[in-house]
């Protein structure tokens, strides 16, 4: 794996670990400290936490399993959820009906540009492929079994 990749996986890990760590143990206190509209319960935004965590693990096991054929969220993969949770963030933003303090505004403003910045960045670093190790077809419905033992399940 390319060392930008490897520091797109810590940075994207990174991020996602600490705001889904905030958002699952301190859902209350992370919507008040940033001026984030309150919900009536907290159980999608803990829910919400668990899985931007669950996401954060899968980018460090991507990163620090390669060498033992362990395969997480790749940069692909995470790109593809940045750019969707940014964009959705953006358009409710842009939108107007979010009846929140300038700070919350600009607190989402801050998560959206660094959300996209590191999906930016990762399509820039050509994230989408690591090169000829992925370029091989794996077993799968319809598809003839790959002579290369990479993606077997075989030690």
């Amino acid at each position: 794996m390319k060392t930008k990749h490897k520091v797109l996986l810590a940075i994207d890990g990174a991020v996602n670990l600490l705001l889904g760590l905030l958002l699952l143990l301190f859902p209350a206190e992370t919507l008040s400290v940033f001026g984030l509209p309150p919900a009536g319960t907290y159980f999608y935004t803990s829910i919400l936490g668990a899985v931007i965590f669950g996401i954060g693990i899968a980018l460090f096991l991507e990163l620090w399993g390669a060498g033992s054929g362990i395969h997480g969220l790749g940069l692909g993969g995470a790109n593809v959820i940045n750019f969707c949770g940014a964009g959705a963030l953006v358009a409710w933003l842009v939108s107007g009906h979010l009846n929140i303090p300038m700070r919350g505004q600009v607190t989402l403003w801050v998560v959206a540009i660094v959300v996209l910045a590191i999906g930016f960045a990762e399509a820039v670093a050509g994230a989408w492929t690591y090169g000829n190790e992925r370029s091989v077809p794996r077993k799968g419905p319809g598809m003839p079994p790959s002579s290369d033992s990479t993606f077997s399940n075989r030690g």
